[in-house]
């Protein structure tokens, strides 16, 4: 916490924003986190303007101006640690790092993914979900790790796969559950009600996830 009592925060994009801008709009509401940064890897998204917009300092590190994923995730990090953050959020950041920055971050850095994983990690999961014919589909935050979309989960919010959706209609509404839970895992973080621990365990008010926290189609999330 920084002398406001407020959790400093850097969220990392990779476009649009829509995530960032859930997580702004929170921040101005009762949601007690300073947002000292928003990084983006390429230049020009809607998300830079979300954040200026927001009085939020922002900076564009290009990963096309690196030779490799290690070099950049370097300088990645010294950018990041340059705002001393206690978590880092990753909203739509489209790359894998390498192990070094998760390392680095262990316990930190949450991402979202729109998928109930361990379902569907990777892209193009809303497609995916409906080949499949599955019921539900839906949205998950969880601590990073070295394991692609693998890390531990902290919460989902689920939907229900309508007949007659297509890849944009049900990735609609997914995304207005992700603008739900995105703030709520930041919320039990920055009240000190969430933590990775030792083990590698989820610990939700000092008591062990065995399972995520999982909120129902018609569930109000809070």
């Amino acid at each position: 916490m920084n002398g406001t009592g407020r959790l400093p925060v850097v969220v990392l994009i990779s476009g649009s924003g829509t995530n960032l801008q859930a997580i702004i709009d929170s921040a101005d509401n009762d949601l007690p986190i300073e947002i000292r940064a928003v990084i983006s890897n390429r230049p020009n998204v809607h998300g830079l303007q979300r954040a200026a917009q927001a009085g939020i300092e922002t900076a564009v590190l290009d990963h096309k101006a690196f030779p490799d994923r290690e070099s950049y995730d370097r300088s990645l990090m010294a950018l990041i640690d340059t705002y001393s953050p206690a978590l880092v959020a990753l909203a739509g950041f489209m790359r894998i790092l390498t192990p070094a920055l998760v390392r680095h971050y262990a316990g930190r850095m949450f991402n979202i993914h729109p998928s109930l994983l361990p379902k569907y990690t990777g892209l193009h999961t809303h497609q995916r979900v409906l080949d499949a014919g599955d019921a539900l589909h839906g949205a998950s935050i969880h601590f990073v790790t070295e394991e692609l979309d693998g890390g531990p989960l902290i919460v989902q919010a689920q939907v229900p796969v309508m007949a007659g959706d297509d890849a944009d209609t049900l990735a609609a509404r997914v995304l207005e559950k992700e603008h739900q839970i995105y703030p709520l895992a930041i919320r039990w973080f920055a009240e000190n009600r969430l933590r990775l621990d030792e083990n590698g365990d989820v610990r939700l008010d000092d008591r062990k996830l065995e399972q995520p926290v999982v909120f129902a189609p018609q569930e109000a999330i809070g």
